[in-house]
């Protein structure tokens, strides 16, 4: 039985997301809650497939979704997130990895469509941190947010001058 993408009530999802940072803005994609009437964003990455382990799907899902190679990948959190979505109950296991594209010129740009794996085209851009922690606009897993205040790990950041 093929489950919707926010159903949560027959399956836990587990998801592998990757952070992906430059300077003062982080890399997301952008959806919308039809129910609720508006826009959140969310690193890119994806669901785990049966027998793959997280970093194999992170890897896999950023090729598949920007044809991008990843590296320096580190894993940094583990949530439970509950939610609801498009007034479906959703339940996920997030394991969220900071890592750098490979090639530069993933930085240079600042707005991409990925391609989800039903076809579906979504729009992924790089967003300056504040606009989620001034709560200007909406990060989920809403944890991440927490962790955003807190990331003074001094990982190497491209710089953002092109953006």
């Amino acid at each position: 039985m093929e489950i919707n993408l926010f159903t949560g009530k027959e399956k836990i999802k587990v998801k592998a997301l990757g952070l992906f940072q430059q300077e003062d803005f982080i890399f997301v994609s952008k959806s919308y809650d039809s129910v609720k009437k508006d826009y959140f964003y969310r690193p890119i990455g994806g669901t785990v497939e049966f027998g793959e382990y997280t970093l194999d799907t992170l890897r896999r899902e950023i090729l598949e979704e920007m044809k991008a190679e990843i590296s320096n990948i580190r894993l940094e959190k583990m949530w439970e997130n509950i939610f609801v979505c498009d007034g479906i109950d959703g339940h996920e296991i997030v394991f969220l990895y900071t890592a750098d594209f490979k090639d530069v010129k993933y930085y240079e740009k600042k707005e991409y469509t990925i391609v989800e794996s039903n076809g579906e085209e979504v729009p992924a851009l790089w967003v300056k941190k504040e606009e989620f922690l001034e709560k200007r606009l909406r990060l989920v897993p809403e944890a991440l947010v927490e962790y955003l205040k807190n990331d003074s790990n001094g990982r190497h950041r491209t710089p953002a001058s092109t953006l």
